[in-house]
């Protein structure tokens, strides 16, 4: 295989992974498994996995709870939906898988992160607030310090 074939290959599939990485920001509410990404570009849901990883550098599954996680946070400051609801508006249907994955990647629980949010970016443009409220990636989230006085 020439360099120039293996480039174009590389390219090929480049643009298949950010179909399925697009689909994912798009339909992050809906039911989405790996398998039904797979199909939807012809590669096995192994395949995808792996490859999705090499070039986003996280599971396709990581990488859909992390725009699950990121509208979760913009409901919660929002203040008028209980955890619950916004766990399945989201597109979780498990609150302990959602709340679990929340507190790896925000560093606190939704129900603590909603009490200290609360209309605390009110006023920032939206732009900024994305900016500002974006989760932390691959459980760098520093441990929630507790305070017991």
């Amino acid at each position: 295989m020439s360099t120039e074939s293996a480039d174009a290959g590389h390219l090929a599939e480049l643009r298949l992974l950010r179909r399925v990485r697009d689909r994912m920001d798009r339909e992050y509410a809906q039911p989405l498994d790996v398998e039904s990404l797979a199909r939807g570009v012809n590669m096995s849901a192994g395949h995808l996995s792996r490859r999705f990883k090499a070039a986003y550098g996280e599971s396709p599954y990581a990488y859909l709870m992390t725009r699950r996680i990121e509208r979760a946070m913009a409901l919660l400051r929002r203040g008028d939906l209980s955890v619950t609801e916004v766990c399945f508006a989201v597109g979780c249907s498990s609150l302990g898988t959602f709340s679990t994955r929340f507190t790896e990647l925000v560093g606190m629980s939704p129900s603590a992160y909603r009490a200290r949010t609360a209309d605390t970016a009110a006023g920032l443009p939206s732009c900024m607030e994305k900016n500002v409220t974006r989760p932390i990636r691959n459980r760098e989230a520093p441990a929630a310090s507790l305070d017991l006085a």
